[in-house]
């Protein structure tokens, strides 16, 4: 993918309106997702290319009403279907790339990621500057309601071996961006890859 996010824009514009109604059935698989990244009351975390804002309502309800929940996206679209959901209610919502976040540097536990990983232009460089925004120890989650190979059909392409999900592949890449992979799950009815902001 190129520098210009016009094609992303492009293709999330046209379907924002519409894309809770496309895929109705994905809020218990984010509630499960966001469960697993371990947050606690106070926590303050970042949903990077929030598209609606579906993982708002669980983001909330993890870290409290003491905690900072912000929902960045790159398509305005994306953000109004969010706002017309009233999902802008359980956090703030940022139009920003995550190639450069304005966000200070160490200042988030945690990091979500739903189908993030596909649109990134540079992905080392793309998950070093969400690695720059979480303190050590801090955890990232790069999440898809369906696994690898349901996606893959859903899309009528093939798994090939140079997929950056693929557990060796994305091992690798988030330990080039200041990541330790903690755990790695790729089932029929859910993607999840945890890992752990190194020192």
């Amino acid at each position: 993918m190129s520098d210009d996010h016009t094609h992303v824009r492009e293709f999330f514009t046209a379907r924002a309106a519409g894309w809770d109604r496309r895929f109705p059935g994905d809020g218990p698989a984010y509630a499960a997702a966001v469960a697993e990244l371990g947050l606690r009351a106070g926590d303050r975390v970042l949903d990077a290319g929030c598209g609606t804002g579906r993982a708002l309502p669980p983001l909330r309800t993890a870290v409290g009403p003491s905690g900072v929940v912000v929902g960045a996206d790159l398509t305005p679209a994306m953000l109004q279907a969010a706002v017309a959901a009233g999902r802008d209610l359980q956090g703030r919502l940022l139009l920003a790339d995550v190639s450069a976040l304005p966000v200070r540097s160490g200042s988030l536990d945690a990091v979500f990621a739903a189908g993030l990983i596909a649109h990134l232009p540079h992905p080392t460089e793309n998950l070093r500057e969400l690695a720059r925004v979480v303190r050590s120890g801090g955890t990232l989650a790069l999440f898809h309601p369906i696994g690898r190979a349901a996606l893959a059909a859903r899309q009528g392409r093939q798994i090939t071996p140079e997929d950056l999900r693929a557990e060796p592949n994305l091992r690798s890449l988030l330990a080039g961006s200041g990541w330790r992979m903690t755990s790695y799950v790729d089932e029929e009815a859910r993607f999840l890859a945890l890992a752990s902001r190194e020192g």
